[in-house]
């Protein structure tokens, strides 16, 4: 599970052997998350949540979306086609 990036205090990973749609997980201490990155330019949506409170979802998909470019690349080059 590589960590592809790093947001306020959070691991963003994608799983190397995972499935479609494109997403990565959001792990936080006492939570985590699966959001779909709608390749290739979002919106950044949740799909899954484990711990995390609504507004903190919310900020997460906010700053998911500022790099969905980026992450898509990285399903990309992890996954072969978003």
């Amino acid at each position: 599970m590589p960590t592809v990036l790093r947001l306020d205090g959070l691991r963003v990973s994608i799983y190397v052997n995972d499935h479609h749609p494109a997403h990565v997980h959001v792990i936080g201490p006492d939570a985590e998350a699966a959001f779909n990155l709608n390749c290739p330019a979002g919106p950044v949506r949740a799909r899954e949540n484990f711990g995390f409170s609504l507004s903190r979802l919310t900020k997460i998909e906010k700053l998911l979306q500022k790099h969905v470019e980026q992450l898509c690349r990285a399903w990309e080059d992890t996954h072969g086609i978003a």
